[in-house]
């Protein structure tokens, strides 16, 4: 058996280097909003020295990156397919990549190209990330069959690299696909990622994009369901932040669960979203049922936001359901 065939997580999707700083001051008199909403904002003051607390560098983070690295310590075989550039960032990010286990020999290395390079702006328990996606030429190279395909985000420059992802899923009907789209994928609309749609065994995002993919701005969880199963995926996962997340199977059967309990205040919540969806797709890539993969999600969020960055939280196999064994009565999923 060659070293492709061996693979059971093959995540797909962009490498980035996220530098935190920590903010210590960002309201302002006249910000109107509480924390959590959608019209909160952090504020600074224009033409001035704003003083910070600390800065942190994470190597190798970004949805995909952190899937594979949270696959890869809960004990599959892991791969990446990505880009980096020649520089030494993208020395940086292979290391990392190596030293947690990943896979690497499908990243390209880019000549004359940065790695991305990402500032987030730390400020409480939330951030403000200012992106930018340097040019590459996406391509597909070849990976045998994994197990299981996990998808997140691109540069909104790599489109129609989502239809080549499409076309080796049409040819290679085994491979299980995991489909959690980042922003650049919900921007470019439902209607171009339709066959990615089609091919999801399980497909995850948060009630706001949810509302976003749908445009129904005002529909309940159950709706929002309904809605993404009938554009094609088998399983779907909406996040709903304090709220828990919710998980919709046939035969229409919704299920709820709430949060692990913080085992300490959070720090900040990068990586979260990540951390739950890569968590779940591993436990079914492991043999658990969906519900049993469902309740792992969870405690794998709880622990990345313990630390700062995507990646320092997520845990072994043997943590994690340690936490589980030891979870509180309510943290059960049930069905509503």
């Amino acid at each position: 058996m060659n070293k492709i065939e061996q693979i059971d997580f093959l995540a797909i999707g962009d490498t980035v280097i996220d530098t935190f700083i920590k903010l210590t001051d960002a309201d302002h008199a006249d910000v109107r909003g509480e924390a959590g909403h959608e019209n909160y904002k952090i504020c600074l003051p224009f033409a001035d020295k704003i003083p910070y607390e600390e800065v942190y560098t994470m190597n190798a983070v970004g949805n995909s990156a952190n899937a594979a690295v949270s696959a890869s310590r809960l004990g599959l075989k892991t791969a990446l397919v990505s880009n980096l550039g020649d520089d030494q960032q993208g020395k940086d990010c292979l290391k990392s990549l190596e030293n947690d286990g990943v896979d690497t020999q499908f990243i390209k290395i880019n000549e004359g190209i940065k790695t991305n390079y990402h500032y987030v702006l730390w400020y409480k328990t939330e951030r403000t990330i200012l992106i930018k996606h340097e040019k590459y030429q996406y391509e597909l190279p070849e990976i045998g069959e994994p197990k299981w395909i996990y998808f997140s985000s691109v540069s909104a420059a790599a489109f129609p690299f989502h239809n080549t992802l499409a076309d080796y899923l049409d040819i290679h009907p085994n491979i299980k696909f995991a489909f959690q789209p980042g922003k650049n994928e919900i921007n470019l609309g439902k209607e171009k990622l339709v066959r990615l749609y089609q091919h999801a065994e399980i497909f995850f995002c948060n009630v706001e994009e949810a509302r976003v993919i749908l445009n129904m701005q005002d529909a309940n969880i159950l709706e929002l369901s309904k809605g993404l199963m009938a554009l094609g995926p088998k399983m779907v996962s909406i996040s709903d932040g304090p709220s828990g997340a919710y998980f919709y199977l046939p035969p229409g059967e919704l299920w709820h669960l709430p949060l692990y309990p913080d085992i300490a205040p959070p720090l900040e919540r990068t990586g979260a979203g990540d951390a739950f969806s890569s968590t779940f797709t591993t436990g079914l890539a492991l043999g658990l049922s969906p519900i049993e993969a469902f309740t792992w999600g969870p405690i794998n969020s709880m622990s990345v936001v313990q630390e700062i960055g995507a990646q320092k939280g997520l845990l072994s196999r043997e943590k994690l359901e340690e936490y589980l064994k030891n979870a509180p009565g309510e943290y059960k999923a049930k069905k509503i």
